[in-house]
């Protein structure tokens, strides 16, 4: 995403001046934010916008992808790991809280962190200290900056009980939210400007007036990210020195006159994940669903949502959902049981 010399979004709407000026005067305090904003909009620019602006700039800013690691490799990325902690592990490693010591550290997509490294997160937040994976006491403190984001309602996760009040407050000292491109489309242009400055290569391209109406009038479900591939694309298509209506792509051009917001689509659920390991890698509900229940690491709003999902597909038989939940026939009862217990038990007859 393109930023000018002092690491700020792009842009004069009032929108992103309000949010840099935002930046500015938060920048040089130490605590704690969460950037919230849609998909694509640059949330993780803002918090290197931060970053340079305070009194860490001249210290390592790390970022960590809470989405994009199982919570096994997430929480050897955060706090490393010692040698023969688990297999693969030859050697003493650094977590990235530690590489970030005196720095920033930013946890990209935090809503995605399972409740457990919640709670292990948590823990470091209170004290500094970091104990890695293996390690039988704690090692070294280190004295961190956190910079969080997602593009999840955390509040809403909160009231569902899959991420822990304790952590949305601790994390949620500073709140900044980061506009969608539709709810500033004057910046368009001069966020079409940066991108093909820095990918024409000295060719000189020019955009016509009709050209950037269709890229001010389309909805940008993607924002800036989704802005910037397009560009790309434009360029690397070979068009001439003017870059007209018919240069771009057909899909932003078919919604000239379309000023709709985009429909949000809706994210998969912890019950989605689960009930794809059972129905597609046909794992059994007493290895992939039980144990993490039993641990806390998924909560009884995400059993009773998976139950829905089985006995919709099931047409309310509880015999059904044993066997799509990859049970023996014997386990019938045994399941019946445990969702009377947990009071998980929904009632058969929402379902015919």
């Amino acid at each position: 995403m393109p930023r000018n010399d002092f690491g700020q979004l792009v842009g004069r709407s009032p929108a992103i001046l309000a949010l840099q000026e935002e930046i500015r005067r938060v920048a040089l305090s130490d605590a704690k934010i969460l950037i919230t904003g849609e998909s694509g909009v640059g949330k993780e620019l803002v918090a290197l916008s931060i970053h340079s602006h305070s009194l860490r700039a001249d210290r390592p800013f790390v970022t960590v992808n809470c989405a994009g690691l199982p919570e096994t490799l997430l929480e050897s990325e955060l706090f490393g790991h010692v040698k023969g902690s688990f297999t693969g592990a030859y050697r003493d490693k650094a977590g990235m809280l530690e590489k970030a010591d005196e720095g920033t550290i930013f946890l990209d997509e935090i809503g995605e962190m399972s409740l457990r490294m919640q709670g292990m997160l948590l823990r470091f937040l209170e004290t500094g200290e970091l104990q890695k994976v293996g390690a039988d006491r704690v090692g070294r403190h280190v004295d961190v900056r956190v910079i969080a984001a997602t593009n999840r309602l955390i509040a809403d996760m909160v009231s569902q009980g899959s991420f822990r009040e304790d952590l949305y407050y601790r994390i949620n000292v500073i709140n900044i939210q980061v506009p969608p491109l539709r709810e500033r489309r004057e910046d368009i242009p001069m966020l079409v400007e940066a991108f093909l400055e820095s990918l024409d290569n000295d060719r000189k391209l020019r955009i016509t007036p009709e050209a950037y109406a269709a890229l001010a009038e389309y909805s940008w479900p993607g924002n800036v990210r989704e802005l910037a591939n397009v560009i790309e694309r434009i360029v690397v298509s070979g068009c001439g020195p003017e870059i007209g209506l018919a240069d771009v792509p057909v899909e932003v051009r078919s919604q000239r006159g379309i000023s709709l917001r985009p429909k949000r689509e809706r994210r998969r659920s912890v019950a989605d994940e689960l009930y794809k390991r059972m129905t597609v890698n046909r794992e059994s509900f007493w290895t992939a669903v039980y144990p993490l229940y039993m641990q806390r690491e998924i909560t009884r709003g995400n059993l009773r949502e998976l139950v829905s999902k089985g006995l919709e597909e099931a047409k309310g038989n509880y015999k059904i959902v044993t066997k799509l939940f990859n049970m023996d026939p014997g386990d019938y009862k045994r399941f019946l049981n445990f969702l009377r217990k947990h009071d998980c038990q929904l009632p058969f007859r929402d379902y015919r």
